[in-house]
This record gives structure tokens, C-alpha cells and sequence, in this order.
């Protein structure tokens, strides 16, 4: 009994550590889930913000929380030069542990990106003792939790259309992401050791324009694990061991940029530009299924930007322009939707029973998960963020342009 009582609180202190965490794009699961409570509902600059610390050059990559520190990337430009970097702050008190230069370039001959992108966008992944980071068609790089590089690669150079976008996932000793540029796109898996490419997927799709800027998912179906890809036109689900196809459903749309999120035994994706919709596809197919295996389809509120939110039986969508919505994941029916805000980017997320929504000048929104529309509170301050929420340690993290806030309960 004694050694049960210990496993049990094993398990419960492990529970609580993960929880803390917040260790890719979107958290733990990377479906936009915390299990953090005591977080406020109202902020400004001087409500309930424990700190603030000024953020050195530019970027849109979400903090990262792994055991009490912070990770994200930045892109700052200095005699000419553009300097793409890794950094580490301390979670209690935002100040700076490492900053670790990765990529330096000529600063006049860097890619032109979107006027909402930056040359850091996607999202630091920690675990197991390193931190990956990856700058798209810029390169990757992999670095100990002392800011050391451990190795770094520009191999896989594609052809951006505006800029780059989309976060790495790993799976299995595997950092996979999509390399969705303005031709001949293809998904990639690096060995997380050693940098050294594994595989790559050539993508083929009817689109005509080519680019994309989306997040795997990672789901098990059947007991084996699918990479879940998003591009223009189509999206593929690969074996992350060999990068083979298992099946494929297809559509009109370019520029995907929400990650997918997994549940009731659908994946829940956007289309993208120009007209959006939400598709719910069943993953247990092979080949071409997009005839067989999608489920339901709509496309009212349906996001370009913001990746959806999956709490209970809700699916929980916020559009570009403002429109937030409710509805029925298991057929698609619309239980609401209200106008919120204006302009959307950022993800939201579920955490303290709640759903946070932030929009792109510094206004955040908090609701209450349900199927009758219940506005909670309104917060934020007059800075611009495109950057998603992270959320652990008891507090919510949040970028703005140009500085990381730490927002929690009392400060």
C-alpha cells in the first residue's frame, strides 16, 4: 500500500510538472489546452501584469515554457546585418538568461516577407534537455538549455512567398515541418540529434498558387501515429517514420495557416485563402479520400489565421475579421456566433475553464465554453501582437511587438 501511495504521488507531482509546461506552439498537446487555474480574467499595464521585458529586434514565434524558463526567437537588424536569434529568460522575473545568435545574413538580400510576418514566426519546440528552432526557409538549428548550439542546417532552402510561418513538431526523434513555398512544396523530417535530413515528401496538388504556412498535427489512429499537413490544396497525412503517404483529402484553397486539432475521431482543419472552410475529416482512410471521409464541412466564421479550438463537444473558431463561433463537432451546427473584435491572428486557448481570445492591437477577450454565448471580460493594452498565448507557471505569457508580458492573478 505504501509503495502504491508513493507511485500515486509520483504520478500526481509528474501531472503537476507537465501541467506547468507549455513547450511548442499551442502547448503540451499542441491543441491549445492548459490545465493552469487561478489565471484573471481582466489585465492592463498596471493590472495583473507580474512583469514586462523589453523584446530586442522582431518576431511573431510564441514563448515557449519548459521547468521555469522562457524560450522564443527574434529576428534583429544592426549594421546591416540581419541577425536571427534564440533567447531564455527567466519565467519568475523576465530577465534574459541566454541569447544565442543562430543565422547572420546580409540584411538588404533577406526574402521579402508579408507585412504581418516576421523573420522569426515559428514557435521554439523544448524537450528532452534542447530547444529547437526553426526559421523556415532560413534554417534550423538545435541548442542545449544553456544556449550552446548543438547543430544547425540551412539544407533544405526553398523559395518563400512571404516569409516564414509554420512550427516544427517532433515525433519520435523526428523534427518534421512543411516547406510550402511558391513552388515545388514538400514536407521534411530531420533527425532531431544530428540535423541530418530523413526524409522528404514532394506535395502535389491542382493549386496554382502553391504556398503555405501551416502546423502539423500529430494523432494515433489505429495504434500507429499520422503527420497531419496542411498545404495548398490538399492535405496529406504521412507515416512520421518513412514520410509515406497514408491518405489525402483535397480542396480549393492556398495559404493555410491553422494548425489542426484532433478529437471525437475527426481532424478539424481550415482551407485557407481565399474563401475558408472548416473541414472534419475522418483519418482512417487510405489513398484519395476526400470523397469518402469528410465528415462535414463549413464555412460561416471559418479562420484564414487563427487555428481552431476543440473543448468538450464544441469546436470554438474565431475568423480574421472578428467573428467568433460555436459549434457542434460531431455535425458541424452552429450553436453561435458574435462579433468579438476586428482583426484576428492569434490562436486561442482553453485554460481555467475559460477560452482566451487576443486580437492583433493588444485587446483580449475571455468567454465562457458553452453553447449560449457568455462574454466574461475584456482586457489587454494598446500594442500590437500577433503572436498565441502561452500559458503555465500560473500565468499567461503574451508577445506583443516589442515586449513579453507576464500577466497573472494579484500583480
Amino acid at each position: 500500500m505504501r509503495n502504491l501511495l508513493l507511485v500515486g504521488l509520483i504520478s500526481i507531482v509528474s501531472h503537476s510538472a507537465l501541467a506547468a509546461d507549455w513547450p511548442q506552439f499551442r502547448g503540451p498537446l499542441g491543441n491549445g489546452i492548459s490545465s493552469e487555474k487561478n489565471l484573471p480574467i481582466q489585465w492592463s499595464e498596471t493590472k495583473n501584469i507580474a512583469w514586462k521585458q523589453e523584446i530586442a529586434g522582431k518576431g511573431w514565434s510564441s514563448p515557449s515554457l519548459v521547468q521555469g524558463r522562457l524560450y522564443l526567437t527574434t529576428a534583429v537588424v544592426a549594421s546591416d546585418k540581419l541577425s536571427q536569434r534564440a533567447i531564455c529568460l527567466n519565467a519568475k522575473d523576465g530577465k534574459l538568461v541566454w541569447d544565442t545568435e543562430i543565422f547572420s545574413s546580409d540584411a538588404a538580400a533577406a526574402p521579402k516577407i508579408h507585412g504581418k510576418n516576421s523573420h522569426a514566426s515559428p514557435t521554439a519546440i523544448v524537450e528532452s534537455g534542447k530547444v529547437f528552432v526553426h526559421f523556415g526557409h532560413q534554417g534550423t538549428a538545435c541548442l542545449d538549455l544553456d544556449g550552446k548550439i548543438l547543430w544547425k542546417t540551412q539544407e533544405l532552402a526553398y523559395p518563400p512567398v512571404h516569409g516564414n510561418g509554420g512550427s516544427p513538431v517532433l515525433v519520435e526523434g523526428l523534427l518534421i515541418f512543411s516547406c510550402d513555398g511558391g513552388s515545388s512544396p514538400f514536407i521534411a523530417a530531420l533527425d532531431s540529434a544530428s540535423g541530418n535530413v530523413r526524409w522528404k515528401f514532394a506535395r502535389e496538388s491542382d493549386s496554382v498558387k502553391r504556398f503555405a504556412f501551416a502546423t502539423c498535427e500529430v494523432i494515433t489512429v489505429g495504434g500507429k501515429k499520422q503527420v497531419i499537413s496542411p498545404g495548398a490544396g490538399v492535405v496529406n497525412a504521412l507515416d512520421p517514420a518513412s514520410g509515406t503517404e497514408i491518405w489525402r483529402v483535397t480542396y480549393d484553397g492556398y495559404s493555410v495557416i491553422p494548425r489542426p486539432v484532433f478529437g471525437h475521431g475527426l481532424i478539424f482543419m481550415s482551407t485557407g485563402y481565399d474563401s475558408p472552410s472548416i473541414l472534419a475529416i475522418r483519418p482512417d482512410g487510405h489513398g484519395d479520400v476526400t470523397d469518402t471521409h469528410v465528415e462535414w464541412t463549413l464555412k460561416k466564421g471559418a479562420p484564414h489565421t487563427p487555428s481552431p479550438l476543440l473543448v468538450g463537444n464544441e469546436l470554438y473558431l474565431v475568423s480574421d475579421g472578428g467573428i467568433a463561433s460555436c459549434v457542434d463537432a460531431k455535425t458541424g451546427e452552429e450553436h453561435w456566433s458574435e462579433r468579438i473584435g476586428t482583426k484576428y491572428s492569434a490562436s486561442p486557448v482553453y485554460a481555467d475553464g475559460r477560452i482566451y481570445f487576443q486580437d492583433e492591437l493588444g485587446k483580449g477577450t475571455v468567454l465562457r465554453p458553452g453553447k449560449k454565448f457568455q462574454k466574461l471580460g475584456e482586457n489587454g493594452f494598446g500594442e500590437a501582437t500577433l503572436a498565441s498565448y502561452c500559458v503555465g507557471d500560473g500565468a499567461i505569457f503574451l508577445r506583443t511587438e516589442k515586449h513579453l508580458y507576464k500577466v497573472a492573478s494579484g500583480k
